[in-house]
């Protein structure tokens, strides 16, 4: 079963959704299909906001709830102190990595970065070490990265993103049934199964 990932990095509740998709790949019977996105432009679409912009939801996600998921899921989850990043380049990135074939390595070295150790990835001296100690061409990937043809494909996935329903990340697709959200993944998981 082919399911599609619509992220952006910057999401915590992403990172989290990435991660149990992992799980759920390993364990057979999924196939993964990222669909990166620009968060930001998304929200500027369709009039929606960071969780984060209510100081009362933004406090509860990130010291409650994101945090359970995590220990569900059996994964680290450290609140990044750079929060927010600006995730343009990082999102470029992805299409730059699809095309050098190490989108998958790229993805994982940036969630990695970004919700586990967690680094200033808005920093480019910092992104380029973090892709270098995971063996990736962080030279190529951020030349390629910078390039018109990969500035239009992101902006494209995120209009077709919208133009799909996208209101936000994680977004998830079985065919043309769509869960939001890292904390639809049960939805997910019962699909999967039956």
């Amino acid at each position: 079963m082919q399911l599609e990932f619509y992220f952006d990095v910057g999401s915590p509740a992403a990172y989290l959704a990435y991660r149990r998709l992992q799980q759920l790949h390993e364990g057979g019977g999924i196939e993964v299909v990222n669909r990166p996105i620009l968060l930001g432009g998304v929200f500027k679409a369709t009039g929606n906001s960071a969780p984060g912009t209510v100081p009362a939801k933004g406090r509860y996600m990130l010291e409650q709830d994101l945090p359970r998921f995590a220990l569900r899921y059996g994964v680290a989850l450290n609140f990044n102190p750079h929060f927010p990043i600006n995730t343009l380049q990082l999102m470029r990135g992805v299409f730059a990595a699809r095309d050098l074939d190490c989108e998958d390595a790229y993805i994982d070295a940036v969630f990695h970065g970004m919700w586990e150790r967690p680094d200033n990835l808005g920093d480019a001296v910092i992104l380029v070490q973090l892709l270098q100690s995971r063996g990736l061409d962080a030279a190529a990937i951020m030349e390629r990265s910078s390039s018109p043809d990969i500035k239009q494909a992101l902006i494209q996935a995120t209009e077709e993103a919208v133009g799909r329903g996208v209101f936000g990340a994680p977004t998830m697709f079985l065919g043309e049934e769509m869960f939001f959200g890292q904390d639809r993944l049960d939805f997910v998981e019962e699909r999967v199964g039956a």
